[in-house]
């Protein structure tokens, strides 16, 4: 089949024309970030453009693979998106720091720590800064917050909006052309805007909102973050039989990061703590049990330092263990205003 004839805009298919591909056979073994690179396009629009050419003409049959498994990657295919992917800021940048740049989009990261150190400030922080327009480093994208316990304040996002904003002007000077094409884009009421708002009250209603979410995101295409705050509520309240508990909890975590990697979006997870007898003494941890900790690929811990904020990585595949003190401002996660040098973990 021709390129040609493929309901693809214009103004991709010129390129693919001009780059030479002018059959679907051409591209039959062609990554997404080979492609971006033949174009001159970013992944996420090269992704798009081999679903387009996949879900149109049954795509794997028709490149001649068919001792291929569907979904096949190279590690080096696998590599080069992660090289390609841009984070989620934090807005704190020595937290970015050790996080590699931010949160990760198609991974899991579970965020945990006592009641007033800044779960849900976090959460509405990052459902703000996934929509820096692309213009400034951000996604331009969209957020999901499901929220459990009612902790979600509308007011509060209204303020980190703000602050999101105005740290946007105060850091781009000359932005008097990129400003005028996201003038709509930069204001409070556009953030809220883009911020799907999901209150469940039960654990039924949670599992039936994380199965809705394929079909709601598929339709809402530019979604890059779900937050779940917290995913831990009503699974310490409704349960009495601990094993159906654990089997439920491990199907919605792999919903969960099934929905990350197709969506390519962020699945963040923020989490409470519970007391845990150990060698002879009650310590501190993340609620659910050891079961749990392996349904995330990223897991930090907040927690007091004295006076100060701490963010340490407990668990993740890729980054070193470490700590990153921020502050909650009236503008939302900021840097620390002080610093310690010696850190002791909770």
């Amino acid at each position: 089949m021709e390129i040609a004839n493929l309901p693809i805009p214009p103004s991709q298919r010129a390129k693919l024309l001009a780059a030479g591909y002018t059959t679907i056979s051409s591209l039959s073994s062609i990554s997404p970030s080979h492609l971006s690179r033949d174009l001159n396009i970013d992944f996420q629009e090269a992704l798009d453009i081999l679903k387009i050419l996949s879900d149109a003409s049954r795509f794997n049959n028709v490149a001649g693979n068919p001792g291929i498994i569907k979904g096949a990657q190279t590690a080096w295919d696998m590599l080069s998106e992660e090289q390609m992917q841009k984070h989620i800021t934090t807005g704190c940048e020595d937290l970015d720091a050790i996080l590699g740049g931010g949160i990760h989009c198609k991974e899991v990261t579970e965020v945990g720590g006592v009641p007033g150190i800044g779960k849900t400030q976090f959460g509405i922080q990052l459902a703000i800064n996934v929509q820096i327009p692309v213009a400034y480093g951000g996604h331009g994208g969209k957020a999901v917050y499901i929220d459990t316990e009612g902790s979600f304040m509308v007011e509060r996002a209204y303020q980190i909006a703000e602050g999101c904003v105005s740290d946007i002007l105060d850091s781009f000077t000359d932005h008097n052309r990129d400003f005028s094409a996201c003038q709509d884009k930069l204001q409070p009421n556009s953030f809220l805007a883009n911020i799907f708002y999901f209150r469940v009250c039960s654990y039924t209603e949670q599992i039936a909102v994380i199965n809705y979410l394929e079909n709601f995101l598929t339709e809402q295409k530019d979604v890059k973050i779900v937050i779940i705050d917290s995913v831990t509520f009503h699974f310490r309240q409704d349960f009495d039989d601990l094993a159906l508990r654990t089997r439920v909890l491990g199907g919605m975590s792999l919903k969960l990061m099934k929905l990350a990697k197709t969506h390519n979006l962020a699945v963040v997870l923020l989490n409470q703590v519970t007391t845990k007898f150990t060698e002879g003494s009650f310590q501190l941890t993340l609620a659910l049990g050891d079961s749990w900790s392996h349904s995330c690929t990223n897991r930090v811990i907040l927690y007091w330092n004295g006076n100060d904020r701490y963010a340490y990585i407990d668990k993740s595949p890729s980054l070193p263990s470490a700590s990153a003190p921020f502050s909650v401002t009236g503008k939302g996660i900021r840097n620390a205003t002080s610093h310690c040098k010696r850190v002791r973990m909770m």
